[in-house]
């Protein structure tokens, strides 16, 4: 038997490894394995307020920390028998709005890009690419700026509250993210530019035609939350009937819940969106949408890295319009519960794809609590591509280092967030 190393998972968040074990050149298994333990924060809310949770459950990652809070007010608010004002659900929107564009600027320029353009790291491209590595720079610190705008500071802000906001951002500030934003769409259309015509797409991880789930965003437009979510195979369920959908089960070589539908492996993210709601889009993002989009993006995981390139583009140029919107309201009072006792699922998209999070609330307290990760639910689906690329790429005799990299890429393509999935190459040749 004979192994071939990788002790983490390099350019994602959290503590996660793969392990290919070989017969020969016939691949006996693939595991995603999590190394990080269950940190438990389903129950660690339960007998809490619905604001303590509030404050919580938003640790569970840096990166995502809106979405866990979004995602949270949505549950705990339907729970409460809540409506939001309408400046509250628009400022929401906004600030769902710079954490994409904080989160896949990271991940395409910065995590993915080296993958396809032959370097170890975004530092190690500084030479060829400079441009493109300030282009990240900049759109990442944007992104932060407006997350920390709407949501009192850059990682955990405070500010979004059930019932509304503690305090909504000023006149001055949305003008100032709405004039810095148009200039900074360039950045953004250079990223699509980059992952649509610059870089090629390795054939190795194509499959069958993938399951594709997304929330249903409101009024037919395209968008981050939805009551309903919507499946590639044409149909469509109410967020509330998540568990369904994600049919949880554990595994013994991971920390991480894995979930399937109909028995199968399922994706969400960036590319389950464009597939999802991807005709929705306007703009210069509808545009390169519609010139680029073809059925590799429905076989290909790789492609979520262009879906996100896209995906970023129209968060860019919806940032003026929702700073408008937010402007042109009196900031209202804050909405107060009408029951004491209830129930609500939150779903939102989360950069990496669709997170849920349910409330049961008895008396005024958590007395259960639901989350279920965009990570979780990709697992099973980064396995199987991984699996089809090791098989291809052994058949063609390629290297361990080839191999260990393809492996690595079709990880990397989900943009997993391994600490969310706990509430990554080790081959095994035999």
């Amino acid at each position: 038997m004979r192994e071939l190393n990788v002790p983490a998972l390099a350019r994602v968040e959290g503590d996660g490894g793969i392990t290919v074990t070989l017969e020969g050149k016939k691949v006996k298994s693939v595991t995603l394995d999590v190394h990080e333990g269950p940190r438990l924060i389903e129950q660690l809310v339960r007998g809490m307020t619905p604001a303590d949770d509030l404050n919580v459950v938003p640790r569970i990652c840096a990166i995502c920390t809106l979405s866990h809070k979004f995602a949270a007010i949505r549950g705990l608010e339907k729970a409460l028998g809540i409506t939001p004002p309408e400046k509250a659900q628009l400022t929401r929107e906004l600030m769902m709005l710079g954490e994409n564009v904080e989160s896949n600027s990271l991940h395409t320029f910065l995590l993915a890009l080296p993958d396809f353009l032959g370097y170890p790291s975004a530092i190690a491209m500084l030479n060829d690419f400079g441009d493109d590595v300030k282009r990240a720079l900049r759109l990442k610190k944007f992104g932060n700026h407006v997350m920390a705008v709407t949501s009192g500071r850059i990682v955990h802000g405070e500010n979004p509250i059930i019932g509304g906001f503690g305090k909504y951002p000023s006149k001055k500030s949305l003008e100032e993210i709405k004039l810095r934003s148009r200039e900074l769409v360039p950045d953004a259309v250079r990223a699509v530019e980059l992952f649509a015509t610059v870089v090629e797409y390795p054939e190795y991880p194509e499959s069958e035609k993938m399951v594709f789930m997304s929330v249903n965003a409101p009024k037919k437009k395209y968008g981050y939350h939805g009551d309903t979510i919507l499946i590639s195979n044409g149909k469509e369920t109410s967020a509330e009937d998540y568990k369904k959908l994600t049919n949880e089960r554990v595994v013994p070589h991971s920390f991480a819940k894995r979930s399937l539908f109909n028995e199968k492996p399922f994706t969400v993210g960036a590319n389950a969106r464009m597939v999802n709601m991807g005709k929705r889009l306007d703009g210069q993002a509808a545009d390169l949408f519609k010139e680029h989009f073809n059925d590799k993006w429905l076989v290909n995981p790789l492609y979520n890295n262009l879906a996100q390139a896209i995906e970023m583009l129209w968060s860019m140029e919806h940032l003026p319009e929702a700073c408008d919107q937010v402007a042109a309201l009196a900031d209202p009072a804050i909405e107060q519960p009408t029951r004491q006792t209830g129930s609500g699922t939150g779903a939102v998209e989360a950069p990496r794809g669709t997170l849920y999070h349910h409330y049961e609330i008895k008396d005024g307290l958590i007395d259960v609590a639901d989350i279920i990760t965009p990570t979780a639910q990709n697992l099973d689906d980064i396995e199987l591509h991984m699996k089809v690329t090791a098989e291809r790429m052994l058949a063609d005799d390629k290297s361990d280092a080839e191999v260990r990299l393809g492996l690595e890429m079709v990880a990397r393509a989900y943009d997993p967030c391994i600490s969310c999935a706990t509430h990554l190459v080790n081959l095994k040749r035999i």
